[in-house]
């Protein structure tokens, strides 16, 4: 969402029907439908990577941009990407839909499971830089949450890793 003053309508679209206390994907569609910035989102979501076979198989984001400033002071915005070193897995709808009602804990028990057999999931941590120059000739706002810095102009940098080896 670009601008905060939608943020209470998006929160609507996740809760059930007033009339009904029923779940209401109309409620979704319409706030969907009337906001374009939701497009690449609502395309990922229900596409066949929309649905992630546990959280060992997904790589993560940070929606937002950050501010990196180093020990001489000099800074750089930056976004964060975590790449799934095992790979991307995801599942069919049927079996989302089974595992919904059968077991709904279980990417978390494959998480756990995972890590208990020392089968340690891990994820390169990437960043994207920009300089202030570069922000300022940005064809796009580089704080808009709506969007994708190019890959072709801002490249994906490895600075380390993270690994989970150990459970709570």
């Amino acid at each position: 969402i670009r601008d905060p003053i939608f943020f209470p309508s998006f929160i609507h679209t996740q809760k059930r029907n007033p009339v009904t206390n029923l779940k209401d994907p109309n409620m979704a569609w319409d706030f969907f439908s009337l906001r374009p910035e939701t497009t690449h989102q609502v395309a990922f979501l229900f596409s066949p990577r929309g649905l992630p076979d546990g959280f060992r198989f997904m790589n993560g984001y940070g929606s937002h941009t950050f501010k990196l400033v180093n020990a001489k002071g000099e800074a750089v915005y930056c976004k964060f990407h975590f790449k799934c070193d095992q790979g991307i897995k995801n599942m069919d709808g049927g079996l989302a839909d089974k595992l919904a009602s059968s077991d709904p804990d279980y990417a978390t028990r494959d998480l756990y499971n995972a890590i208990a057999n020392e089968d340690f999931p891990s994820w390169t941590c990437k960043i994207q830089t920009m300089t202030m120059a570069q922000a300022e000739k940005c064809s796009f706002n580089p704080f808009d949450l709506t969007k994708v810095w190019p890959q072709a102009d801002y490249p994906l940098r490895p600075v380390g890793k993270m690994v989970l080896n150990r459970n709570p």
